[in-house]
Order: C-alpha cells, then structure tokens, then sequence
C-alpha cells in the first residue's frame, strides 16, 4: 500500500526564523528511510540532488519504501551560501553525540556553544528519535565518495554507488566529532551514509550520478 506525500511547509524553524520544509510518505508499519539535503548551506549540489529526488517521487509515489526528504535543513546558509547556520555554527558538528566536542580546528567547523544548541539540530534529532527511521542518508559536497557510519551502513552505501564511479568507504578520512553520522550510529544504532558529490560540478549531473542508486534503494521489487 502506497501512503500519500505529506508536505509540512514549516516542519521547523531555522536559527533566523526561516521556514524548513519536509515531505514524507510513510507506514507506519515500517521504519522510514530519512534523507537530507542542505546540512551544510555552501553546497548546492546535495540540495540539488534534493530537490531532483523529491521530484522523482512525487512522479513516482508507488510501491516504494517509506521515507521522508528534508531538501534543505540549513536554510541560512543555503540563503548566503555559508557552511554554517544563522548563528555561525557548523551543523555537522551539533549533534549531541558522546563524542561531541567544544574544540574547533577552524571557525567553519564551529560546534557550538554546546551539543544541540541549534535548532535545526534539536529538530533533527527529535525527528529520529520519533520516526526511528531505518537509515539516514544526507548529501553533500567534497570529494566524490559514499561513506557510511555503522557497519550494517556498507549494503546501502553499496546500493548508492550503483551508476557512479565514486568509493564506498566506512572513514572520510578524518575526525568528525558531534557530526549526524556518529550521533546517528553512536546513539541510536543507525547506519548513517553521507553522499559526497563533486564540489563544484554541474548541477544538472548530480541526479543522473545518484538516481539509480536512489531508486533502487527505496523500491520494493
């Protein structure tokens, strides 16, 4: 049985007070796929990849898993093309996880005053911890790979990687203190995979390097 899209126009509330927008279509009789775009508001290519995606399934809204899509949880700096939120605080680095630290190795990475001191975090946060979702994927921009958190992560990583030619790999290759995918695996045992596309690249190619991988990670068949 396919659920309706729901559309909450303001899910949450930004650090300035803007709107941000969620979509789901879930069952309740299963733990949803979560995905995120915009964590850090610098790069447009996991918002594009978002937004593409939310096309898809609204096109597309059959015999599919349960999910819900965040297109853009940093609204802030998605506006002024920061890293940060409105507050200068790296969202990446928020989350309440038993390894989040104060110390920053530079201003971009900013972790806050302390641990969910951040709205969009504290949204999050309590979104996962009510939705119990099965796997959180987020999109983001670097160096092309697909990391994951969690060994139980490696399949889905796999999954994604599929019409791409980029890694699957468990480390980004460095610390990543208070970041979802440590709070997501460390606190609540969930596999948390991390699309890196190329920083940079064209926006319209972002899709067509993930759709498949997208599409058969939520089908049914």
């Amino acid at each position: 049985m396919t659920s309706p899209i729901l559309h909450q126009s303001s899910w949450a509330q930004s650090a300035l007070g803007k709107n941000i927008e969620l979509y789901s279509s879930v069952n309740e009789a299963e733990r949803p796929l979560l995905f995120i775009g915009g964590v850090h508001g610098d790069e447009p290519e996991g918002v594009r990849l978002a937004q593409d995606f939310l096309i898809w399934l609204q096109k597309n809204n059959k015999n599919l898993k349960s999910w819900i899509l965040i297109p853009c949880l940093n609204v802030d700096g998605f506006s002024t093309q920061q890293r940060t939120n409105g507050n200068g605080v790296d969202l990446n680095r928020n989350f309440p996880s038993s390894d989040w630290s104060p110390v920053a190795k530079a201003p971009r990475y900013n972790p806050g005053t302390h641990a969910s001191s951040e709205p969009e975090v504290r949204a999050l946060c309590e979104l996962i911890a009510k939705t119990k979702p099965e796997a959180i994927v987020h999109f983001h921009s670097w160096e092309p790979c697909v990391v994951y958190t969690g060994a139980t992560g490696k399949k889905i990583a796999e999954a994604l990687g599929k019409g791409n030619p980029y890694e699957v790999r468990e480390d980004i290759g460095y610390p990543t203190p208070g970041s979802l995918g440590q709070y997501g695996w460390l606190e609540h045992s969930t596999p948390v995979i991390c699309i890196e596309e190329q920083e940079g690249i064209d926006l319209n190619l972002v899709w067509p390097h993930f759709q498949q991988g997208l599409q058969s990670l939520l089908s049914r068949s």
